[in-house]
């Protein structure tokens, strides 16, 4: 029988993307039995979202692995949108007749169809063509309980989440104010919130929901999804948690100027300020961190981007002269560093001079942050930040709590920003606890995905599945 293939269908963010890629290679690496991979290429919506797409598939295509791209024909972009979640939802969706052809134009039996969750609304297709269908979930296990949960959430409360009393009841978490809801479902009549509860429901139809998590960071969440008690009423969902997923580059030939100035810095004296690829800051809230961190007295490493280009989504580099308060760099030059371009976030949290990490609370850079031991305070911006903010204090236990503004665009004034790094750099008992859990998180993380750990041993489970699906398909 020729090797079968595993199908990947990501959506085109590096967020996404390049986790559903390292998930699938994994695979690949702790398969007992062969399989390759085919990786079914939607086009970016925009040039330089394109630009990076092909940037990243060149260089895999020189790795050597058993990887086939397969570019899907362009499809012309929903135009009508209101919200950037419904937009790629609706031109996931769009795909379908595309994906579809592909699939049933493979030579290799394929093994199972594992979808970027956006993307669920494609289990129609492996449904149609008798193939096993996987959602992958680039965030964690806490969000896909929220999720699950959702469609039932709609039905038991009519109001707006913030207009609801007391707690949101999500089984795994702790009770969840309704200010920390994700961003998508903030409001009812946002089609975003109609996508949301669409995922959620067509999540339960999935043969398994793969999850970048690690089983021994969220047990709670983790074992509610696997009982049942997020889909009452539903089947329960096979779950595999098999994180961290994360990819390290080569580290290049010259260090970057910011980690550089790190090697001058003693251990664990540093906190770092870095908000994803899509977090800037306008003038007003730039000054109020500005004077935040003067005031902390702590060392600082902070990455600054300004607000997109007209018609742009992608933040631009700041204008320091023009963001900043009078005399701000010249006060701190000797303690701090503001970088107003792109930077190695990775390889920042790799030096062993960060103590303290104020981020945006993506998951991606919460995995790598653990996988360093380095603790958080989590200032969310979008997304379902905001849950993962409340998730990561109140339930995994690694941060220190920011209080944001959600009605004025997540604003955090200087004093709260001041007494939350004093906290995470070394101030009481909730930044103690926070570095604690961060270093035992980060044993545990390490330990997970080497032989013997609990994720190592998810992705050979799924393997085995996978195997057995595409022996079936090919029976049929």
């Amino acid at each position: 029988m020729a090797t079968p293939t595993v199908v990947l269908v990501p959506v085109w963010g590096a967020g996404h993307l390049m986790s559903l890629l390292d998930s699938g290679k994994r695979l690949l690496a702790r398969s007992v039995r062969a399989l390759s991979l085919t990786v079914l290429v939607m086009r970016a919506p925009t040039e330089q979202l394109a630009a990076e797409l092909s940037d990243h598939i060149r260089r895999e295509e020189a790795s050597g692995l058993d990887v086939r791209f397969v570019h899907l024909p362009a499809v012309a972009p929903p135009t009508d949108w209101i919200g950037i979640e419904e937009f790629i939802s609706r031109l996931a969706q769009m795909h379908a007749p595309h994906v579809r052809a592909a699939i049933s134009g493979l030579a290799a039996p394929v093994a199972g169809v594992v979808l970027d969750f956006f993307c669920s609304s494609l289990l129609d297709v492996c449904r149609d063509l008798a193939v096993p269908g996987y959602v992958y979930f680039t965030s964690n296990a806490a969000m896909v309980a929220f999720m699950l949960r959702l469609p039932a959430l709609h039905e038991e409360v009519p109001v707006e989440f913030e207009e609801m009393e007391g707690a949101i009841d999500v089984p795994g978490l702790p009770p969840l104010p309704p200010s920390c809801v994700p961003t998508p479902v903030t409001d009812k009549k946002n089609p975003n919130y109609t996508w949301f509860t669409y995922h959620g429901r067509r999540f339960a139809e999935a043969d398994a929901i793969i999850i970048n998590t690690v089983a021994e960071l969220e047990p709670s969440a983790l074992a509610a999804i696997a009982d049942g008690r997020c889909t009452r009423g539903v089947r329960a969902l096979t779950v595999y948690p098999i994180g961290p997923v994360i990819s390290f580059p080569p580290p290049p030939e010259q260090p970057h100027e910011c980690v550089r100035w790190l090697d001058a810095q003693a251990p664990a004296s540093v906190v770092l300020l870095c908000f994803g690829s899509g977090g800037f800051y306008a003038a007003p809230q730039a000054r109020e961190i500005a004077h935040g961190l003067e005031r902390s007295g702590h060392r600082f490493l902070w990455v600054l981007r300004g607000p997109p280009a007209p018609g742009s989504m992608h933040p631009t580099d700041a204008n320091l002269d023009e963001t900043l308060p009078d005399g701000f760099l010249e006060r701190t030059k000797d303690r701090g560093l503001v970088w107003p371009t792109w930077a190695p976030q990775k390889e920042i949290l790799a030096h062993a001079a960060v103590g303290g990490f104020v981020t945006h609370g993506g998951w991606n850079s919460a995995l790598e942050s653990l996988w360093h031991g380095v603790p958080m305070a989590p200032w969310p911006l979008y997304a379902e930040q905001h849950t993962n903010a409340f998730t990561f204090v109140a339930a995994m236990g690694f941060a220190v709590a920011v209080k944001v503004d959600r009605k004025r665009d997540n604003f955090v004034e200087a004093a709260e920003l001041e007494r939350a790094v004093k906290e995470l750099m070394g101030g009481g008992e909730e930044g103690r606890k926070a570095r604690e859990k961060a270093l035992e998180m980060k044993a545990v993380c390490r330990n997970a995905v080497e032989e013997g750990g609990s994720s190592y041993a998810a992705l050979q489970r799924l393997s085995e599945e996978l195997y057995k699906g595409a022996v079936a398909v090919t029976n049929k």
